[in-house]
């Protein structure tokens, strides 16, 4: 078996008996890149399933000069999920990863903005052209509705319960889930779509997406970093945002209101509670007011 070879029946196994994304899989597919490219630079003629140990390591001390702690790990995590793959299969006997430890690195905790913050950032947007009613409608639904930058962008029509005061969200392995959407969200997204998205002409597998760029075609993940980023410049806001900040405000707000963490687990689509825990770090202060509250002996 050559590297192709491996690459091509492990992204195979992530698409369909992992049902991973495709940014799921990329991410996996660099890292197996990056070590091949490697083994070219130094000369090493050896395939996935004769590579040994020492190669590895020689591989992580050469990565570990070019990358942070935290990217090194990511990275150490991919290609032992690979051989893991290839053990599985039976390819090889044992992973060559085993003995390789990733660097210690502290939890990151997200960036969050102040509830002050996204009403500056949302009221910073331009109403007057038509792409502002739906760059409100995209704002008001990361934050309301907690969702990933994906699943904002694939978003359909057909997903939108408002009667029932819930959206259906496809998430990280087409998992789906269902969220609750408030008034105000709702209000926003009919706007756009009665006001504005109504008299576009949509293209061809774009009838059922309900953000719509110029061309009427499905938004891509890049616009919506680029609308927010360009919002915080407006703003003079000194903090380096993206999509994702929507979703970790709606978190910490939520839990900051006293919300159950396993229900903000569901609403996020978070497969492990502990994956949801990393917002009770957050504000410290919270967890004080909390135990005063709450503890019979305050």
């Amino acid at each position: 078996m050559n590297w192709n070879q491996a690459r091509t029946d492990f992204t195979n196994y992530l698409k369909i008996e992992r049902g991973l994304a495709e940014n799921s899989i990329n991410s996996y597919l660099i890292d197996i890149e990056k070590l091949i490219l490697f083994l070219e630079d130094s000369d090493l003629s050896v395939g996935p399933i004769q590579i040994q140990k020492e190669t590895i390591q020689q591989f992580v001390y050469s990565v570990a000069k070019k990358v942070n702690p935290r990217s090194q790990a990511r990275i150490i995590s991919g290609l032992k999920s690979f051989f893991n793959y290839l053990v599985f299969e039976d390819y090889r006997a044992d992973n060559p990863m085993d003995l390789i430890e990733s660097p210690k690195i502290g939890r990151k905790l997200p960036d969050t903005l102040s509830e002050i913050e996204i009403n500056e950032l949302i009221g910073a947007i331009d109403l007057s052209k038509p792409e502002g009613e739906r760059n409100r409608a995209m704002l008001e639904t990361l934050y309301g509705c907690g969702l990933r930058v994906t699943e904002l962008v694939s978003l359909k029509i057909s997903d939108l319960y408002f009667e029932e005061d819930f959206i259906s969200v496809t998430g990280k392995g087409n998992k789906q889930r269902f969220v609750p959407i408030s008034e105000i969200n709702k209000k926003y997204i009919n706007i756009y779509l009665s006001q504005i998205r109504v008299h576009q002409t949509v293209q061809k597998d774009a009838e059922d997406i309900v953000f719509l760029n110029r061309r009427g075609k499905q938004l891509t993940r890049a616009m919506i970093f680029t609308i927010i980023r360009q919002l915080a410049e407006t703003i003079g806001l000194n903090k380096k945002i993206s999509p994702h900040t929507f979703r970790h405000s709606f978190a910490t707000h939520l839990l900051e209101n006293g919300a159950d963490l396993r229900a903000i687990q569901q609403m996020l689509g978070h497969e492990s509670i502990t994956t949801t825990e990393v917002y009770v770090h957050v504000d410290r202060s919270h967890l004080a007011k909390v135990l005063h509250q709450y503890h019979p002996r305050k």
